[in-house]
């Protein structure tokens, strides 16, 4: 059984991590351009996997779940110091979402083919 585990409990237990053993938060800027680093790592993986470059030797058993799971990180640690909950944007989100896009894909000839 694969387990759960909501956003709010997320950012808890990151909280928790950095208080037990993080020392403190990294300044929002900081962690801002390391948010950037680990999304330019994803995307060396992606580029890699589905695009048209190769893996180097070394780069080969790289796990984009482990890429997107230090991008997630980084997110819950920046919603935890700018006081973001995460589920509530979450879901406020996907409610802008749906009323601005409930036709626009749908009726969009060049995801159909």
């Amino acid at each position: 059984m694969t387990p759960t585990l909501s956003l709010s409990d997320a950012q808890a237990q990151v909280d928790s991590w950095i208080r037990r053993y993080g020392v403190r938060y990294f300044s929002e800027l900081t962690n801002l351009g390391i948010l950037m680093e680990e999304v330019g790592e994803l995307s060396r993986i992606l580029v890699r996997r589905y695009g048209d470059q190769s893996f180097k030797e070394q780069e080969a058993e790289r796990e984009a779940g482990d890429e997107l799971a230090d991008v997630l990180w980084v997110l819950l640690c920046l919603a935890n110091q700018t006081g973001v909950n995460l589920t509530e944007a979450f879901l406020k989100n996907m409610e802008k979402k749906t009323q601005r896009d409930a036709q626009r894909h749908l009726n969009n000839e060049k995801l159909r083919g």
